[in-house]
């Protein structure tokens, strides 16, 4: 617990002291914010606010992490830094996004196949690594098979791993960036869903499957959950720091550096901790901004009408008259209630193993 603590502290505390000198420096370099022409007007405002913003959420879970095992002498294992190479690795692509952006002035970076191949690239890296490195009782950092709170009996195989892995982290980092539309919706919500993986990963090391279960079969097989728990301490630190100068209105915006780099934990979190389709329920916001994007698209083609005013679902609700803060602060209250029932869910399995002794 000292560990988790240290790692949340020291990476909220560089976020919060940082970002204030990361945005003047992009000022400086005038690294701005290009905002899209068929948007809200009143997102027109926002041009020019610094953005690439994510550097900074990097750098302090990166440090965060690695004070935080200095600090108490623990190792490092390789599920913490497949975690957190998935997360630099897609940070870095979506530095690649925003800086062609701000060089090109305009609102569209990387191509699709850009992206894709730097998504794939990672993805590819991570899933088959996370299949490698056995520990004394031949547990890896990720099973072959499909999981909700635990492994079910669905296999894909070593072969298909990383296509699974590549599914999973390119759907979750898209979701983060399609989310990431209003000030701190994002950082907001993902700090939620970072602290619902630190609950989650501390409580499969106290009750881990290395000892021996305190009841049948309601250990975890998890191979390292006190070293996640601790990336997502400070991951969680790193977005509460950074929302303090992101919050409406927006000093800096996280860009893609930070949404991709942010989806792209949470996949690889999801899937060292055994929690791929319990995931869909934790970010529950992130799911029903895809669905939306998707619904208008698929809706547009077959009739030619827009179910929205626009997609994501929170701009649709902006041109219908709310607020900016109005819908930031209900699809926070969303987030939580998501990240609220993805909780349950994951102790109410527990206990159906029988009474706590």
């Amino acid at each position: 617990m000292k560990s988790i603590l240290i790692a949340a502290l020291v990476a909220l505390a560089v976020s919060l002291v940082a970002t204030p000198a990361v945005i003047r420096l992009f000022r400086r370099q005038g690294y701005g914010q290009e905002i899209r022409e068929d948007g809200p007007q009143t997102h027109q405002t926002k041009r020019g606010t610094p953005t690439m913003g994510g550097v900074v959420i990097l750098i302090a879970t990166v440090l965060g992490y690695g004070l935080a095992h200095l600090l108490t002498l623990r190792g490092f294992t390789a599920s913490g830094l497949l975690v957190l190479f998935v997360m630099v690795g897609l940070g870095l692509v979506g530095f690649a996004d925003d800086y062609i952006k701000i060089r090109k002035q305009r609102s569209l970076g990387l191509t699709a196949r850009t992206k894709f191949i730097g998504q794939l690239i990672v993805a590819g890296v991570f899933g088959v690594l996370a299949t490698k490195f056995h520990n004394a009782a031949g547990f890896t950092p990720a099973s072959t098979h499909l999981s909700f709170v635990r492994d079910l009996s669905i296999g894909v195989g070593v072969i298909g791993f990383p296509v699974l892995a590549y599914l999973i982290i390119s759907a979750t980092s898209n979701a983060v960036n399609l989310t990431d539309g209003l000030d701190g919706l994002a950082a907001g919500s993902s700090a939620m869903v970072f602290g619902a993986y630190v609950i989650i990963s501390f409580w499969q090391f106290g009750n881990t499957c290395l000892v021996g279960a305190i009841r049948d079969g309601a250990c975890y097989t998890a191979r390292d959950p006190l070293d996640v728990a601790l990336v997502a301490a400070a991951a969680m630190g790193a977005c509460f720091g950074f929302l303090w100068w992101n919050a409406s209105p927006a000093k800096i915006f996280m860009g893609d550096t930070g949404s991709l780099a942010i989806g792209g934990a949470f996949a690889a979190m999801a899937v060292t901790t055994r929690t791929e389709m319990l995931l869909v329920v934790l970010g529950g916001l992130f799911v029903v901004e895809t669905l939306s994007v998707i619904l208008q698209v698929a809706g547009f083609k077959l009739t030619r009408k827009r179910l929205f005013n626009m997609a994501p679902i929170h701009h649709h609700f902006e041109l219908a008259g709310w607020p900016e803060t109005t819908v930031i602060i209900r699809f926070w209250i969303i987030a939580g209630l998501a990240v609220a029932f993805g909780l349950g869910l994951f102790y109410a399995e527990f206990l159906s193993y029988g009474p706590l002794p």
